[in-house]
């Protein structure tokens, strides 16, 4: 065990226990050294420096988010200095730059397990093979999200809210983007989003009174060039309500500054989705992150992705809903993962999403269940999936069951309407 000392903490820095795995070079050189055991997934836990504490990396440079992002895992070398990749992952990576680029921070990086490559990080961020498969299902644009852009960057698909893709670059690139056609430059696709006719466009159309910042990520943007974005929607007398989605917090959390923090709570009501799929994600410097932007009252949720390998199973679910709990985020939705193409190897199925929320349901906080939804093919919309509680319902009652298993019947209402006589 190492310390570390963080300057992340709001008041004074606090000295955490720190987890680093093997390193790939000394697992090569001793072939019978066992792999490093999986952490408790309810601890909050350090990993910094992790694989970079040979590198002499200045603590005021591994709590920035310019060096974060400037020393991001982009490279085969870069992988193959640290982890000992499996065939499929080193063809992947090949290959990684005609789909969806790669980058991982450093700081996420250092969830990675060397020599494990159904690691659950691992899967979502270092690319396999298996992304150039074809399967007949899937989609360039599973969301139909270009089919409903009547201006370059804005979409509009329900009636009272927009999505405004502000970026196509992110701090690192999940695996199973949804827009990996757009995202990190390398796609089929280029997005070019016109910001003035997005605006003349939220002017016009009354009926919008909610915006969801996104891309890529637009915590990637200065807080100078954030803050003009929000200070123009704020402009439009009839937009209620503004968020960000965002896996900054998760991926590079030194960018949830004070100052960034101070500037966004200008701005309420604003509020933020972050996305984390597994509780190993959910560190020390994660929380203090979740922890800063609540405490400048911006309220949280979390969107996860049902992924196969990685959260398909209710104990490792349970675990990163009550940590995000703890994180003060409320679990939001669990998302069926979409249609896009070369994801059929992180899919799980539809029966066990539901699976998953029926063992949480009564069996964990009501808070920490999260909605789980398929985002209908083609542009359909978010579609909620509940297990089957209700047995039996006609005009006289309606039987349920409960968490258990229990069967309770209760009664539609019989009551009728007493004449008085006058």
């Amino acid at each position: 065990m190492k310390t570390f000392t963080h300057a992340t903490q709001d008041t004074n820095a606090e000295r955490y226990e720190i987890d680093t795995y093997p390193s790939a070079s000394s697992v090569l050189q001793n072939s019978s050294m066992p792999p490093a055991p999986l952490l408790p997934e309810k601890a909050f836990r350090s990993h910094a420096p992790g694989y970079w504490k040979d590198a002499n990396v200045r603590e005021e440079d591994w709590n920035s988010a310019q060096w974060q992002l400037k020393n991001r895992v982009t490279t085969l070398e870069g992988l193959e200095k640290h982890l000992v990749l499996s065939q499929e992952e080193r063809a992947g990576v090949l290959l990684s730059g005609n789909k969806l680029g790669m980058a991982i921070t450093p700081h996420f990086f250092n969830l990675i397990h060397p020599t494990d490559p159904d690691c659950p990080i691992r899967r979502q961020v270092v690319p396999r093979i298996e992304e150039t498969f074809e399967d007949p299902d899937e989609m360039a644009d599973p969301c139909g999200e270009d089919s409903h852009m009547p201006v370059p960057g804005l979409v509009h698909r329900y009636p009272d809210r927009v999505l405004f893709l502000v970026t196509d670059r992110c701090a690192s690139y999940c695996r199973y983007c949804t827009r990996s056609r757009v995202v990190s430059g390398v796609g089929e696709q280029e997005l070019h989003t016109e910001f003035e006719a997005a605006f003349r466009y939220l002017e016009k159309h009354t009926e919008v009174r909610d915006v969801l910042l996104s891309g890529g990520d637009a915590l990637l943007f200065s807080d100078s060039k954030l803050e003009g974005i929000l200070k123009r929607l704020r402009a439009i007398p009839h937009i209620e309500f503004i968020r960000i989605g965002s896996r900054i917090p998760i991926f590079l959390p030194q960018r949830i500054t004070p100052q960034l923090c101070e500037m966004l709570a200008k701005y309420h009501p604003l509020w933020m989705s972050v996305h984390t799929n597994h509780p190993r994600e959910l560190t020390t410097e994660v929380k203090v992150a979740l922890e800063r932007l609540a405490n400048h009252g911006i309220p949280l949720g979390n969107q996860s992705v049902l992924l196969r390998g990685v959260n398909d199973d209710a104990a490792v679910m349970k675990s990163l809903v009550q940590k995000l709990l703890m994180c003060r985020v409320r679990p939001y939705y669990l998302y069926q993962c979409d249609l896009i193409q070369g994801s059929s190897h992180l899919r799980a199925s539809v029966s066990k999403g539901v699976d998953i929320i029926e063992q949480l349901r009564g069996h964990t906080t009501g808070y920490a269940v999260p909605q789980f939804v398929i985002d209908a093919p083609g542009g359909g919309g978010k579609v909620p999936v509940n297990p089957d509680y209700v047995m039996l319902k006609d005009e006289q009652r309606v039987l349920i069951r409960n968490y258990e298993g229990k069967v309770f019947e209760y009664p539609e209402p019989s009551f009728q309407p007493v004449e008085l006589a006058v």
